[in-house]
């Protein structure tokens, strides 16, 4: 049975939002083994072979836990910014270009959920309204600990957009387009020189507005050192705190699923996405020596570079839990500090370098 181009693409649309789901609950067991590792001692093992059961575990004590509404809380909006969290975290990942094209036939599937124009800007804007589930949920919660962390976290998202906003403008200098796939593709070449592709990664291109963005990753995903709206030194659980059940748990996942995304989001702006040395040689020997179809051979181009960009994802994601268990978290003033004294003239200065080496035909 065929199914149309868009009973194909929405196929991939739930595919992508099913993954999404898999890594945020995988993201919590890697968490607690990194963890273990580094602090020397013994991760979970005893839910399954290796304690691969224990996300399942977590989510059926989620589940089953007692609801509770705090006395005096708006009940329709506690439950709603959990929500909130969640559906704006996952259709962050709708417009990411997994992978180039599956050729089967007459039919071609884009191994994106949605291909639109301004893919960066919706991503942006995804994510800017991932706060209000936060800011809603404090508020609602009527805890002065919870408005707090809700407060907290609305003016550190605010402050560090506006340098993530500026290092994706010098970006966008380099592409001309919004588009994500775009962008991938602009960090691919065709020429013989197999080390091109990489060189050909605007991380090559724009390493301060990278270490800018991956700064303010950290700080929009409120992840340690920036972990401050859930400071349980003196917000004993911050915007969540008098939250239970799986209400508790949409607000964990959603934290972890903008972990997979930003380092997606990375992966694609910066390391080239799909993109790995040595395709255009494979796929030419794998027509020449191997005898394959050019579009044979095409598909598995395409299957490989899903799994590089997935290597590029699951290295970032490392990279935020290696961070966690290593750096200790910030004071709110030295964070706001930063934000805006350091990351946004450096943001300043990075388009004004790169609008400088255009002209003068360095970058190109």
């Amino acid at each position: 049975m065929t199914l149309p181009i868009l009973g194909w693409q929405g196929l991939v649309v739930l595919v992508v939002f099913g993954v999404s789901l898999l890594i945020a609950t995988y993201s919590t067991y890697a968490e607690r083994v990194i963890a273990a590792f580094l602090q020397d001692r013994v991760g979970p093992d005893r839910a399954g072979p290796f304690g691969l059961l224990q996300p399942l575990a977590d989510a059926v004590k989620l589940f089953t836990k007692e609801e509770f509404f705090p006395a005096g809380a708006n009940r329709a909006l506690f439950v709603f910014g959990p929500c909130l969290a969640m559906v704006t975290a996952l259709m962050s990942s709708a417009v990411i270009p997994f992978g180039n094209v599956l050729q089967f036939g007459e039919t071609a599937i884009h191994l994106q959920g949605i291909e639109i124009n301004v893919g960066m800007l919706y991503v942006f804007g995804m994510v800017s309204l991932g706060v209000y589930g936060i800011m809603i949920g404090g508020w609602a919660s009527n805890n002065k600990f919870s408005l707090l962390g809700a407060i907290r976290a609305a003016s550190q998202n605010i402050s560090y957009e506006i340098a993530m906003g500026l290092a994706l403008i010098a970006v966008l200098m380099i592409s001309n387009t919004l588009s994500l796939r775009e962008i991938t593709f602009q960090q691919t070449s065709e020429a013989p020189f197999v080390w091109n592709d990489i060189f050909n990664w605007n991380v090559m291109k724009q390493p301060l507005g990278f270490i800018i963005f991956i700064v303010c990753a950290f700080a929009e995903t409120n992840r340690t050192p920036f972990d401050l709206p859930e400071c349980e030194t003196e917000l004993i659980g911050g915007y969540h705190t008098e939250y239970s059940s799986m209400k508790m748990g949409l607000y964990l996942f959603a934290e972890y699923i903008n972990v997979f995304v930003a380092s997606a989001v990375m992966s694609v702006l910066y390391f080239g996405g799909f993109n790995f040395p040595f395709q255009a040689e494979l796929r030419n020997w794998l027509v020449s020596s191997q005898g394959l179809e050019l579009v044979t051979a095409q598909n598995i181009i395409t299957i490989l570079g899903v799994v590089g960009l997935f290597t590029k994802i699951f290295s970032f994601i490392f990279f935020f839990m290696w961070v966690r268990w290593t750096l200790p978290r910030f004071r709110y003033d030295q964070l706001m500090r930063l934000g805006w004294t350091i990351l946004i003239p450096l943001a300043i200065f990075n388009i004004m370098l790169t609008g400088g080496l255009i002209t003068f035909g360095v970058i190109k």
